[in-house]
């Protein structure tokens, strides 16, 4: 998938003539450097899509690419030379430090007026979002790695547009030396010295309602899917969607899943009651309307949650809401009686309102086609009228055969952990170290102190470069600390094995669409979940038997004197972590 990238999304991206909405030219650039991989699989896809007439306009859907501009890595290059930035920037400062460095700094020249061109001729709120050279890579994709930025772009003063350009290109150039990244490229063996950034500065796709800017429809899609319910299959891939911008979806919030294969089969919630609570209810806008103070070093400056009642007001419900008629205790698809909605997306995946669904599975197939790989896509749409925008296209990695475990090697006295929900494929023999939240002490309302805690202990493993084992509860890597622990991939990428465990107070379900997830599977990482209840348990007998490094408020570190025995079947989905042998 790369090497097609590689030959054919260059010699479709024009040099930006400062037409930034030119219709006919969508994708340009500003440089002749590397486009990075993001930019390289929008270009790709827009391509193909010219290719394949019957998706250009599905069904009445208009199915495209927002209008973007590259700035090409020497642009980077110029930038860091210019203002002298190596040193801070590979150093151990925090992130906010870095980042006032590069606030300071100053952009090339060069690329001033191409930059002012773009604020003068759009007044809509831009993306400016992350294209490194290793972003989208098959086996390291830096997914939510690094910064993207939505800025509103309707100031009434050009300056004042320009101003918002320019700060958020210099904070994603930024983000590429923030801790995060520098951990990740750590864990994977890479040198951050080796990565450059392109950056996409991009029409956001949606429209306004009042102070509020967001899509109606923002989603990921995968052709393959890790945990199928039955009768679904892998192949048959799985669809998050979400009202607003996509941040839901990328950062473990609350979404609706599905199988493409089977849009209107029943949700998985025990009553309506509970659907209404666990369905999404907030969602994320670009602030229109009066601005915060000045903080140009914040990912979130511009935007802001909302919740349903906001979207009521706006009307974008029609498409994606059920209602709840307390008289008959029933959920009826659509908004045409008032009462309490549910983001169930039943207008579009049972009623078939706008055919969705029947887009997503052709899409899917053609990207699989052309990449001859196993494809995830996020996208967002706008209705009435109906257009469809990709906003990311990535290649996946899918388990392997060669590793067959059987039902009966899940059981017996020597299995530490396992379960039959588990990412990933083969055997790993070299991991002494465990780190675990502690049962007895672990609630979701002390998440963000456990985050602290897990970090401290992720830097040293890493630096030793010990691989560990790491037992949590609760879903990794969500911004919402009531679902679970809101980590950064950075603060635990030194755990090469992740036992996810749900408690009666913590049961929550994995997000497949988020960039947390994206990471997990194509580093390779063997990942665990043992959801409430479950036939198999954690043996926390024997881990507290075993000697211990440090024991804080919520986490022990134990080390072993023989190495654990993993081993994963990719293809049954079933992983078992055996303890050592007796000596």
């Amino acid at each position: 998938m790369e090497k097609y990238f590689e030959e054919v999304s260059r010699s479709n991206i024009i040099n930006f003539n400062r037409n930034f909405m030119d219709p006919q030219a969508p994708v340009s650039c500003i440089g002749q450097g590397e486009l990075g991989g993001k930019a390289h699989g929008l270009a790709s896809i827009r391509t193909t899509l010219r290719q394949v007439a019957s998706i250009t306009e599905f069904q009445g859907i208009w199915v495209d690419v927002p209008a973007m501009t590259v700035l090409c890595t020497d642009v980077f290059d110029a930038f860091m030379v210019q203002n002298e930035l190596n040193e801070i920037a590979l150093s151990d400062l925090p992130d906010d430090r870095i980042a006032y460095a590069f606030q300071r700094a100053e952009l090339p020249f060069e690329i001033l007026g191409d930059l002012r061109s773009i604020v003068e001729q759009v007044h809509l709120p831009l993306a400016v979002r992350s294209s490194s050279l290793l972003e989208d890579a098959l086996k390291a994709p830096f997914a939510g790695v690094y910064a993207t930025k939505m800025i509103p772009n309707s100031a009434f003063d050009p300056d004042v547009r320009f101003r918002q350009l320019a700060d958020a290109i210099k904070f994603v150039y930024a983000s590429l030396f923030f801790r995060t990244a520098k951990d990740y490229c750590k864990a994977i063996g890479y040198r951050i010295e080796d990565e450059k950034m392109a950056i996409i500065v991009q029409e956001m796709v949606g429209k306004r309602y009042h102070e509020r800017y967001y899509p109606e429809l923002s989603g990921v899609a995968r052709s393959y899917n890790y945990y199928p319910v039955k009768p679904a299959r892998p192949e048959d891939g799985v669809v998050n969607l979400a009202l607003g911008l996509g941040k839901t979806i990328m950062d473990g919030g609350i979404s609706w899943a599905y199988s493409p294969a089977y849009p209107n089969i029943d949700p998985p919630f025990g009553s309506v009651e509970e659907l209404l609570k666990k369905s999404q209810r907030e969602f994320w806008v670009v602030n229109m309307g009066e601005l915060p103070d000045y903080h140009p070093l914040t990912e979130t400056e511009y935007m802001r949650l909302e919740n349903l009642t906001a979207a009521e007001r706006d009307d974008t419900l029609r498409y994606l809401a059920s209602t709840y008629s307390p008289i008959s205790g029933r959920l009826s698809i659509g908004t045409g009686f008032p009462g309490p909605r549910a983001l169930t997306f039943a207008p579009l995946l049972v009623l078939q309102q706008i055919p969705v669904n029947d887009l997503l599975i052709q899409l899917l197939g053609v990207c699989e086609k052309a990449a001859q790989a196993p494809v995830e896509i996020e996208f967002a749409m706008t209705f009435n009228p109906p257009r469809f925008y990709f906003l990311q296209i990535r290649p996946m990695l899918v388990p392997g055969a060669d590793t067959d475990i059987s039902v009966e090697d899940l059981h017996g006295e020597n299995v530490l952990v396992a379960s039959e929900s588990v990412l990933g494929n083969g055997s790993l023999d070299t991991i002494k170290d465990i780190v675990y939240l502690k049962p007895d002490s672990f609630a979701l309302q002390h998440s963000k102190a456990i985050v602290a805690e897990l970090e401290r202990f992720n830097d040293k493993l890493l630096s030793n470069n010990d691989p560990y084992l790491l037992i949590v509860f609760g879903r990794l890597g969500t911004t919402d600390p009531w679902l679970g622990l809101p980590t950064t991939w950075g603060q635990v990428c030194g755990a090469k094995v992740i036992v996810e465990a749900t408690r009666e107070n913590a049961r929550i379900e994995l997000s497949q669409g988020s960039h947390y997830f994206h990471n997990v599977i194509n580093l390779g990482i063997k990942y665990f979940t043992l959801p409430f209840p479950s036939s198999y348990q954690i043996d926390w007998d024997w881990l507290g038997q075993q000697e211990v490094v440090e024991d804080t408020i919520f986490i022990r570190h134990a080390r072993l004197a023989t190495p654990l025995q993993v081993r994963v079947d990719g293809r049954h989905s079933r992983g078992v972590i055996y303890k050592p042998p007796k000596e």
